[in-house]
This record gives structure tokens, sequence and C-alpha cells, in this order.
């Protein structure tokens, strides 16, 4: 907040967060324990992207990747 970043909430329906000037607020459906990881990977993947699209950032050719995960 101090340098005027948005910042972004995933959150459960029932939780108390509501969206104002500096936050956002992300409602994912309540779910497991167990399988919440998996349910909240899927809207950080997305934001992420379109994060990197905005940005101008290549996605198929991020920067300082490994070699050892790079395929010629």
């Amino acid at each position: 907040r101090a340098r005027g970043g948005i910042i972004y909430v995933f959150a459960d329906k029932d939780s108390h967060f509501e969206s104002d000037d500096t936050m956002r607020v992300i409602n994912v459906n309540h779910t497991d324990d167990i399988i919440a990881p998996i349910v909240y990977t899927l809207p950080l993947q997305l934001l992420s992207y379109y994060v990197a699209v905005i940005k101008g950032t290549d996605v198929d050719q991020p920067r300082n990747l490994a070699k050892s995960v790079t395929v010629e």
C-alpha cells in the first residue's frame, strides 16, 4: 500500500473482507481444507498470466529460467 499498489485477496465467500480503493477481494466457493490449495491455484495462475500480459512480458519465454528446465 505504501507504494500505491492494489492488494488482491482470494477469500472464502463466507469471509468478511470487502473491496475498497486499495484492496480487491476475489471470492471463491468454500471447499474442504484438503482440496483448497488446488481450487485456489487456478485463479492465482490466471491472475499471474493476465498481469504478465498487461505488463508486456513474454509469457512463453520467461527470463532467468533454469537451463535444466528449458527445451531447445
